[in-house]
């Protein structure tokens, strides 16, 4: 985690070294706790929220079970000992949520807009600017359920195991996913997939048709939104980025490209670049991801970093004023999906979308039509699937590939090699193999150290499907 304690610095300096290691201690304790209880005021009111907006229900206990439970440490220890408060306007619709973590004083709140779903203020953010900022939400307005859509309810027990509805030729593949055989301890709450005209799905009641959030799928959404950017004219993913300063800055020979391939050269914190202060702890994009120095040059090495997506998404900013991102959800059908934000208004589109199976299978579907719509608008360049799932730039020490937004399950035994993926954490996957027409979407809640095997997954509903 990234400490920004500048201020207590000057204050360690000048005090002894035993008094400055319980100082700093007391400082790292204090800052996992508002960690924590942003993470839990989010989640409680991202989880609640979105579902509602669709007509769906999660209670908190449902949240606390899920999304609350198996996250990282040390985060896990804290959250369920935090109170919290659910507010909600007058109509019903959630308002905020707010979490204390250190007197009446230390509250973290996670607000929701109607439009973009909840946002996280800073920690202290007065309470009385969090109410102000509140408003109703208003009716929903989407679109109908697809039509001719198939779909097949599983039973399974409370504890979320032990299938026992057979109805579909993938239904012992399906059996599998719920009972963990593809990965101990993992937990899955959707599996779909879909050929054609045919669509197979499995849930717990619980689950149905409930926006989860995508953790890192969003940035394949991200990659997508740069493609519409492309398609429209307003973007080129060749051209400089814009970020460092004035030349002759090195950084300005970032490209938009080297962003999305997870080779900008930049520096990122830890491994992974986690970027907590930005996803828990109420920082903006502007903060947290677009100032590190340069480590490498850029196009040379792969580091995948949070930062970079944030930074492609940042170089298009400027369109989403004509075109949201929910506008172009909304061209897919994919009336379930929110893209959130910082407090700031910046989209944090690299972890902070929330959506369903079935509108994660239409955006995979879209690939599959080679970004061109049912009514034959072609929404993506020519070639961007190719684009996307090409390892032209520095490639991960992985068993998976690295295109442009996207993982490449190029080197799977029994997948196809053009297999290609949005992944993210907890065990988010939409998986797209345009040789046989398919998408798979899995969606799960997984704890922390538990990894759903999703290449063995991928070829075991591959097999079954060509029997």
């Amino acid at each position: 985690m990234i400490r920004h304690a500048l201020a207590a610095a000057a204050l360690l300096a000048a005090t002894p070294a035993a008094a400055q290691s319980t100082t700093q201690d007391a400082l790292e304790a204090r800052y996992d706790r508002a960690l924590a209880a942003g993470y839990k005021a989010l989640f409680l009111c991202s989880a609640i929220a979105n579902a509602e907006r669709i007509g769906a229900t999660r209670t908190p206990e449902s949240v606390m079970r899920w999304e609350l439970s198996g996250i990282q440490a040390p985060l896990d220890e804290i959250v369920g000992e935090l109170p919290y408060v659910i507010e909600r306007s007058p109509d019903g619709p959630v308002s905020y949520v707010s979490v204390p973590f250190g007197g009446t004083s230390s509250v973290r709140y996670a607000v929701h807009d109607p439009e973009k779903g909840c946002s996280l203020r800073p920690i202290s953010y007065p309470a009385a600017a969090t109410v102000a900022e509140a408003v109703a939400d208003p009716a929903r307005s989407g679109g109908a359920d697809d039509a001719g859509q198939k779909s097949f309810e599983l039973v399974i027990d409370s504890q979320g195991k032990s299938p026992i509805a057979h109805v579909s030729p993938l239904d012992a593949v399906f059996a599998d996913a719920f009972a963990d055989s593809y990965g101990p301890g993992t937990r899955t709450t959707v599996v779909l997939v879909k050929r054609g005209g045919e669509t197979w799905e499995r849930y717990p009641a619980e689950w149905e048709d409930v926006p989860q959030r995508t953790w890192s799928v969003a940035k394949s959404f991200a990659a997508t939104l740069v493609g519409a950017a492309v398609q429209r004219g307003d973007a080129n993913v060749a051209s400089s980025a814009g970020l460092g300063g004035a030349s002759p800055d090195p950084r300005n020979e970032i490209t938009i490209d080297h962003l999305l391939r997870m080779a900008s050269g930049r520096y990122s914190d830890t491994p992974g670049n986690r970027t907590d202060p930005l996803y828990f702890g109420g920082s903006t994009v502007e903060e947290t991801a677009l100032h590190w120095p340069l480590v490498h040059v850029p196009g040379t090495v792969y580091r995948y970093a949070n930062n970079d997506t944030l930074a492609a998404v940042k170089a298009i900013e400027m369109t989403f004023a004509d075109h949201p991102p929910a506008r172009f959800f909304a061209k897919l059908g994919m009336h379930d999906t929110v893209a959130e934000t910082d407090w700031r208004g910046d989209y944090i589109l690299s972890s902070q979308v929330w959506s369903t199976a079935r509108d994660l299978a239409k955006l995979g579907q879209l690939y599959l039509d080679d970004g061109v719509l049912a009514d034959g608008t072609r929404i993506l360049p020519e070639g961007w699937v190719d684009y996307v799932s090409a390892p032209t730039g520095p490639q991960p020490d992985s068993p998976f590939g690295y295109g442009a937004g996207f993982w490449l399950l190029n080197q799977s035994d029994g997948v196809p090699a053009d297999t290609f993926a949005a992944m993210g954490n907890r065990g988010q996957f939409i998986v797209i193999v345009p040789s046989m027409n398919v998408v798979i979407v899995r969606r799960g809640e997984d704890p922390t150290g538990s990894r759903f095997d999703i290449a063995a997954f991928t070829r075991d509903v591959l097999e079954t499907l060509e029997d």
